[in-house]
């Protein structure tokens, strides 16, 4: 397996405006030391196409692979916000796009489903794979549910971005393996179990977004 950064780590930085994104980039590779990095929606400072290049080509001279495009709305936002959404990643160089589904209140499951079809389909067109997050009380919540999700999506662009640790006790996560394309863990709880395997990228975060460039840095133990 592979390690990315999460800049939702270091959200609390960014938004106090102690770090930028592209001093992000340059601790990420030269000070913790991480393989990649996994870009949160919430911190560029602008999407234009200048900006997205420089942020791709940054990261290139860094050695840095940009593992996914964060964009915690995708799966309920309209579908010109999700072509935006693609498009950034496509900017970016990025194979994988990944969110949370909306909450189990906000929709009913057939709304929920209609977005996921339209996500899908322009995923499909864009070439971006989407990394399903599983996350409590959304339509992802336990390992069944994103089975139910992907049987009735049926797209081969609609994987899983899995949080072992934030199933149920009652779920099997790693039933979900042969479509998992990206693994997240919070490092505040527990180590991934199981996932010795894994080919792709593991995003190390932290829920609080309070990390620092010193207590982050990549333990490979």
């Amino acid at each position: 397996m592979k390690f990315a950064c999460a800049s939702g780590a270091f959200h609390r930085a960014f938004e106090s405006g102690d770090l930028t994104q592209l001093e992000f980039l340059d601790a990420a590779a030269h000070v913790m030391a991480y393989d990649g990095v996994v870009l949160d929606d919430r911190h560029f400072p602008r999407t234009d196409s200048d900006y997205l290049a420089q942020v791709k080509k940054t990261a290139t001279d860094l050695g840095l692979c940009i593992a996914a495009l964060v964009s915690d709305a995708f799966f309920s936002a309209t579908p010109d916000e999700m072509r935006a959404a693609l498009d950034r990643a496509l900017a970016l160089g990025t194979p994988l796009l990944t969110g949370r589904l909306g909450s189990e209140t906000a929709y009913s499951w057939s709304d929920q489903l209609g977005k996921l079809g339209v996500a899908s389909s322009l995923a499909k067109s864009a070439n971006v794979t989407l990394a399903l997050r599983n996350a409590p009380h959304t339509f992802a919540a336990t390992s069944h549910d994103c089975k139910r999700v992907t049987k009735e999506t049926d797209s081969a662009w609609l994987r899983y971005g899995l949080e072992p640790a934030a199933f149920d006790a009652a779920s099997d996560p790693l039933a979900l393996a042969p479509k998992t394309v990206l693994l997240w863990r919070d490092t505040q709880s527990a180590q991934l179990t199981g996932w010795e395997q894994f080919r792709g990228f593991v995003a190390l975060d932290r829920a609080d977004g309070g990390a620092t460039v010193e207590n982050f840095k990549l333990n490979r133990t």
